[in-house]
């Protein structure tokens, strides 16, 4: 577990130390707001298709292979995206990530194959914690690397910065990560029986009702993402390394709540108290970060949203989870990591058009609109029964 949570964390370095680049990298090739959020679409839509494959390969054929396999594809598409010369092969690059992102559905299904039902939430929340340590990291190397002035910008440098530490998972996990999934139990939803039980579990009703709270609440988080530094730069005129030190602040937040109070919050309230009381956070963050007028009162929206979404999103990977049997892990975690990309496709998109034909403020107020839906359609959320 604990070589995982390196791994993780060293590989979402490099994906933290591109996140705050990303926008400037799109308007340096002449791209506008709602054009420069469709960089982060295009790689969640890649990844949408991509990760319910991974998933199940990863049930036939073991985590550790998976993981391999997507994190040197990651590696490759850091280099590409160095080595971009025009807009269409910036998105080509991110496509091209997002269909090698299979690790982190496969780092999910490794958690639930090696923690019990009572530590899952927890195990979910320390790959959270992974998460976060990386975009404590990640986005400041970013901001450092770039360079802090917006009209001189170092965008290839980052890049092959982030492709390095992806490299650098790739050969630890090769060294000292072991398989997680027994061999007796690869393959048994490979056959017709076993596509058939999964077709079976994606008809419930609560599994398929988590998926959707996921989506939601990715769509509205992603939205955030995408905006957050085109905000600033008009509120503050900040550039790539004010952001990237805001994003490594959330980082710090994240990882924090996610590596030591995840554990304990799933034991006293379980995943649904974790669940609503995130997304009730995450509401009132939202609602209020449009009013920052100082650097003060926008870090406690920041840290308002980041720990609603912290609690929030380990929960509902953990209740997910529950609600189905062992051999169905990594493809029900794929179909999830299908819907959680979908909404990171969705939610930009969308995000962007409300920012360039609204108004800077609306994908904020719009976000917090539909969390409180999600907040009232989390209230009829029970706790996961044990599978047959």
């Amino acid at each position: 577990m604990f070589i995982l949570f390196v791994i993780v964390f060293i590989n979402l370095v490099g994906f933290g130390i591109i996140i705050p680049l990303l926008p400037f990298y799109g308007l340096h090739y002449g791209a506008s707001p709602d054009q420069v959020t469709l960089l982060m679409a295009f790689y969640s839509l890649a990844q949408l298709i991509a990760a319910p494959v991974w998933g199940r390969l990863s049930d036939r054929y073991g985590r550790r292979p998976i993981l391999l396999l997507s994190l040197a594809g990651t590696v490759l598409a850091y280099v590409w995206l160095a080595e971009a010369a025009s807009l269409l092969s910036l998105y080509s690059a991110r496509a091209f990530g997002g269909v090698m992102a299979g690790s982190i559905g496969a780092a999910f299904a490794y958690v639930a194959d090696v923690t019990t039902r009572e530590d899952r939430a927890k195990g979910m929340g320390l790959i959270g914690a992974a998460f976060g340590l990386g975009f404590i990291a990640g986005p400041a190397i970013g901001g450092l690397l770039a360079g802090s002035d917006p009209t001189n910008i170092n965008f290839p440098l980052p890049s092959y910065v982030a492709a390095g530490f992806s490299a650098a998972a790739v050969i630890l996990a090769a060294i000292m990560l072991k398989e997680s999934l027994p061999a007796e139990k690869r393959g048994a939803m490979s056959g017709s029986s076993g596509r058939a039980a999964f077709a079976e579990t994606l008809r419930r009703r609560d599994v398929r009702f988590t998926i959707l709270l996921t989506f939601l609440a990715i769509f509205v988080f992603a939205g955030l993402e995408a905006t957050f530094a085109l905000w600033t730069e008009q509120k503050f005129g900040w550039g790539v390394a004010q952001n990237g030190y805001v994003f490594a602040f959330t980082g710090v937040i994240s990882a924090l709540i996610q590596g030591g109070l995840v554990g304990r919050l799933s034991r006293r309230i379980g995943e649904t108290g974790m669940i609503k009381q995130g997304f009730l956070a995450l509401g009132i963050g939202l609602s209020i970060l449009p009013f920052s007028n100082s650097l003060t009162f926008l870090l406690i929206s920041i840290m308002i949203i980041t720990y609603g979404f912290s609690i929030a999103s380990p929960a509902l990977s953990s209740l997910l989870s529950l609600q189905v049997s062992d051999d169905q892990q990594g493809g029900i975690l794929g179909i999830s990591r299908s819907a959680s990309t979908l909404a990171r496709a969705v939610g930009p998109a969308s995000a962007g058009y409300i920012f360039a034909f609204v108004g800077k403020d609306w994908p904020f107020w719009v976000g917090a609109i539909v969390i409180l839906a999600v907040l009232l359609l989390s209230l009829k959320l029970r706790p996961a029964a044990a599978p047959d």
